[in-house]
């Protein structure tokens, strides 16, 4: 959410920002409910000095025995308590209103992101590896042989309907090979923590990182109020949510392994083949608690743990940085990593990197304090390290031989048993 502050002291520079983002300005609404709030404000508490002042005057006037001049004050105090309740209502209502208003405006983006419409103005930064010379015609995932085995749609299909899979066999222990050596890296090697946490949460932890209340129909609610998260961003930003955290605990740095669940509203007909765009996956997901001030140095630092596991994996990527009409609802900025398909012959994002500056603290009034300071806000980062079922996929697709077979990443292999190759059978050899 934005500083109402910020926005009164330089409303042309926030439209401008907006503007950026391809968005209609916005102050002047939000600035006539504010004086509009304000106003009602002040008059309450005028209100309230004159009922204090006639209140200090009915038992002079009793005293004196003026009983016309008692009736009126005492009338009047009345008339002052009833307007200053009606006053407070009013200004509640549109404290209400200003904050719903500021809750669907996205964030400001970054002064160093390009401008641009839509991901083809996205600007490439990084590109590491070289894609791998095939002496055949590269397959999708989902028509190696070997990965065909055990990616059952047509199962998923009669137990959930569209985008499930279930996995089996070797592909459902390379998936799962997969998601525990991110976390062992991240744990170990980038000094993460991890957590673990609930896949349920209430419609705050939502609003806290920007889902509600414009996107509540790309995620899942439960009959009972609870949604379903579509990224452990949710839980794990939330849980310095209402606190006061002390600076000595900054950086806060943790990494989650979960069930992640997207309606995929806005994507009907995109990427409907195979087990690209699901909507039930797993994520190991990275989220930073910083001071202000070390924000865009964690944000590299986050990138940098999200590439270590394409490097490792030996997988080729380019890491591009999102224009401003490509940048999601939250964010100042963000990187989003690609890893090379050689059955698309593309880069597709595995994963996103982002800083939201103070926009997620705000909604949650997540602060911290510095010694003998007031409470600050907090800067919030996510990124995901990596999307195991878009990781499996580009698996698959870069260590696939022309016989149906896939070759297993050697940095996998004491995860797999030893195992170096899933067979055109679909069997660990």
């Amino acid at each position: 959410m934005h500083d109402i502050r910020t926005i009164r002291e330089n409303p042309e520079a926030f439209d401008a920002a907006l503007a950026r983002r391809g968005l209609s300005p916005v102050s002047a609404e939000i600035l006539a409910i504010d004086e509009s709030r304000r106003a009602k404000i002040r008059a309450a508490e005028e209100a309230l000095a004159e009922r204090k002042s006639a209140s200090k005057m009915v038992g002079a006037a009793k005293a004196k025995g003026d009983e016309a001049e008692f009736e009126r004050l005492r009338a009047l105090v009345g008339e002052k308590k009833e307007e200053i309740a009606r006053l407070e209502e009013e200004a509640k209502a549109e404290d209400a209103r200003l904050t719903d208003l500021l809750m669907t405006i996205p964030n400001l983006p970054a002064d160093d992101i390009p401008n641009g419409a839509d991901e083809n103005d996205n600007v490439e930064v990084k590109r590491w590896g070289n894609p791998r010379n095939f002496d055949f015609a590269p397959r999708e995932h989902y028509e190696v042989a070997g990965a065909a085995k055990g990616l059952d749609f047509e199962l998923a299909a009669k137990l959930s309907g569209s985008r499930f899979v279930v996995l089996k066999g070797a592909m459902t222990r390379l998936h799962r090979a997969l998601g525990q050596f991110m976390l062992d890296t991240h744990i170990d090697k980038n000094g993460l923590s991890e957590t673990w946490v609930p896949v349920l949460v209430r419609d705050e932890a939502m609003y806290g990182t920007g889902q509600l209340p414009k996107f509540a129909e790309d995620s899942y609610r439960t009959e009972n109020g609870w949604w379903l998260i579509p990224t452990a961003e949710v839980p794990l930003t939330n849980t310095v949510a209402g606190e006061i955290v002390d600076e000595a605990t900054l950086p806060r740095r943790m990494v989650a392994h979960t069930q992640c669940f997207r309606s995929e509203a806005g994507s009907a007909g995109r990427d409907t083949a195979g087990m690209l765009r699901q909507h039930q996956f797993e994520k190991v997901e990275m989220v930073s608690i910083t001071r202000p001030e070390d924000s865009d140095l964690e944000h590299a630092r986050m990138v940098k743990c999200a590439e270590g596991i394409l490097e490792a994996l030996e997988i080729p990527y380019r890491t591009v940085v999102l224009c401003t009409g490509d940048l999601g609802f939250g964010m100042r900025k963000t990187y989003d990593i690609e890893a090379w398909l050689p059955g698309q012959n593309t880069y597709r994002e595995i994963s996103s990197c982002s800083v939201a500056g103070d926009f997620q603290a705000r909604r949650m009034n997540a602060r911290f304090r510095r010694d003998g300071g007031k409470p600050e806000f907090v800067h919030t980062l996510n990124g995901s390290g990596l999307a195991i079922g878009r990781t499996l996929i580009a698996v698959v697709e870069n260590y696939q031989e022309q016989d149906g077979s896939i070759n297993i990443p050697e940095v996998l292999h004491p995860y797999m048993g030893g195992k170096t190759v899933i067979n055109a059978g679909g069997t660990l050899a």
